[in-house]
């Protein structure tokens, strides 16, 4: 395994049109490893700017290698940032493309599915406090941190609360070594949204805006010894205000995503999620594009996802958010795994992308793995919102 992996997990929770979708979404080049106890043979895929060029899986090579790996429904996946210029290309099909045709060939049968007839275990470990849902997934792990941005570094011990839900602070980590639990509280006991390794973030977009004045919307819990850094945030925050302000509404607006998914995952374990979709609302055929991105401006947009058995409600967008395609991150919405309704009364006006693509290409290496850290974070709540819906 190459010691340059920056990012790593389960494919029980991330699919690999999942993690395709990270990676081309952020123009990652280097080498994806995929490895399952149901297959002796590793999967290999090289990505240049986030387009896979070439791929093998046992005797198969390119295209069909990416199809059979598609498949793959338990195992586990490592991102390495390598050089990858001595690499000769055998696939010419871009990323999107590619996820579509192979989302298509699930469905109709013709990837064959490698995996437990069970696509998802969970384990109750009971807790002075109730029971905990504890996916068995490899924590999430992020790009290694940039020390330039660190102002100090704390230990703290196994089972160590280290922020608390609904408490305030502007406080920013990351974790350089262990593993922090992310945890929700309910009356059937603990939830657990997520588990984050080395290079995740703890904090999220609000928190570092506005400081004390926004409440945390989780429990991070130490597994095991875990060394945090805390990050400079008057220099992140310096650096979100230069930003142009479709860009910073843009970043605000995926705080709107994660906190009510995570609200719905919570739901979706006491089993009180409702179903039902919004009657006053209604669908436009321009605001499902698969290549404009919006600002809403009056009204409020819908997302509609597609649930396990049916279309869902999950959240609702205000004035000043943005829906649709983003160039630079995808996490299992709109517009290919979601799609919008409107309200009676609703203006939205087209964004620039380009200039945006362009915004973010300049970000410091800390801020956009900061943001990449939060669509990681809703895709991930998104998948586990879905398999605890399924299981209800």
């Amino acid at each position: 395994m190459s010691d340059n992996v920056v990012f790593s997990g389960s494919l029980l929770f991330l699919s690999l049109a999942d993690v395709f979708q990270l990676l081309g979404g952020n123009s990652c080049t280097g080498k994806l490893t995929l490895h399952s106890k149901y297959t002796p043979d590793p999967g290999i895929v090289y990505f240049a700017g986030g387009n896979p060029v070439k791929a093998y899986w046992g005797t198969l090579k390119g295209i069909n290698a990416i199809y059979g790996m598609f498949g793959w429904t338990d195992g586990k996946y490592y991102f390495s940032d390598e050089d990858i210029g001595t690499i000769e290309p055998d696939i010419g099909k871009p990323m999107m493309e590619i996820v579509l045709e192979a989302s298509r060939g699930l469905d109709d049968g013709r990837i064959a599915r490698l995996g437990p007839e069970h696509l998802y275990h969970y384990d109750r470990l009971e807790t002075g406090e109730g029971s905990e849902l504890m996916p068995h997934l490899l924590p999430l792990k992020g790009p290694p941190v940039d020390y330039l941005y660190v102002t100090g570094d704390y230990v703290y011990p196994d089972g160590a609360i280290i922020v608390r839900e609904g408490e305030y602070g502007k406080w920013l980590w990351v974790i350089s070594e262990g593993t922090v639990k992310i945890v929700r509280e309910s009356h059937r006991g603990i939830v657990t949204l997520a588990r984050l390794g080395e290079g995740c973030f703890i904090g999220t977009i609000r928190s570092l805006i506005y400081g004390g004045d926004h409440g945390r919307s989780a429990t991070a819990i130490a597994e095991g010894n875990v060394h945090l850094s805390i990050l400079d945030t008057e220099v992140l925050h310096r650096e979100f205000i230069s930003l142009s302000d479709d860009f910073r509404n843009l970043l605000l607006s995926l705080d709107n995503r994660l906190r009510p998914v995570n609200d719905n995952a919570v739901d979706a374990y006491m089993d009180q999620f409702s179903r039902g979709l919004p009657t006053d609302a209604n669908i436009e055929e321009r605001f499902q594009s698969t290549t404009d991105l919006f600002i809403i401006r009056e009204g409020r947009a819908d997302i509609i996802g597609k649930g396990p058995r049916d279309d869902v409600h999950l959240f609702s967008l205000g004035p000043g958010d943005v829906f649709g395609k983003i160039p630079f991150m995808a996490f299992g919405h709109e517009p290919l795994a979601a799609y919008v309704m409107t309200s009676k009364t609703f203006e939205a006006d087209v964004l620039d992308s380009v200039a945006l693509q362009k915004e973010y290409n300049n970000l410091s290496h800390t801020f956009r793995n900061f943001v990449f850290g939060t669509a990681t974070n809703i895709s991930m709540t998104t998948k586990l919102f879905y398999q605890l819906l399924g299981k209800t």
